[in-house]
């Protein structure tokens, strides 16, 4: 089962934090079809925010077609996102795991490090475009 957690610092709303995090988990494999996502009470009580916020994220995978709530039962995930790639997860995440202690042995701390991260690829999707 997805654990949510949010970020203060992000920019997102904490709806959207929600929403995000599954579909990241749908695309990464880590979440299938069938499988029950946290009921809106276990969610409010893990991150101590509105029971609204997070029936507005679950509304919203609903009206995405990702998930379904069932009355009395709980919200599921009716669809997937992954697709041919997963397999490649796999190697490039430990690709990444070698880049991340490269940086952190470089001194670099969290926020520089994802600061870096969008940079170069926000930088390399638009050279993609061009």
């Amino acid at each position: 089962m997805i654990e949510f957690h949010l970020d203060g610092r992000s920019g997102l709303s904490p709806y959207l934090q929600l929403v995000r995090q599954v579909r990241q988990a749908l695309r990464l494999g880590l979440l299938r079809e069938g499988d029950q996502l946290p009921t809106v009470k276990e969610v409010v009580a893990r991150l101590a925010i509105n029971p609204n916020t997070v029936l507005k994220a679950y509304r919203e995978l609903e009206h995405e077609g990702l998930a379904a709530a069932r009355p009395g039962v709980g919200t599921f995930v009716t669809a997937t996102l992954t697709d041919a790639s997963l397999a490649a997860h796999g190697p490039l995440r430990l690709d990444l795991r070698r880049w991340l202690a490269k940086a952190r042995r470089a001194g670099l701390d969290d926020e520089s490090i994802e600061a870096l991260f969008m940079t170069t690829f926000r930088t390399a999707s638009q050279e993609d475009v061009a």
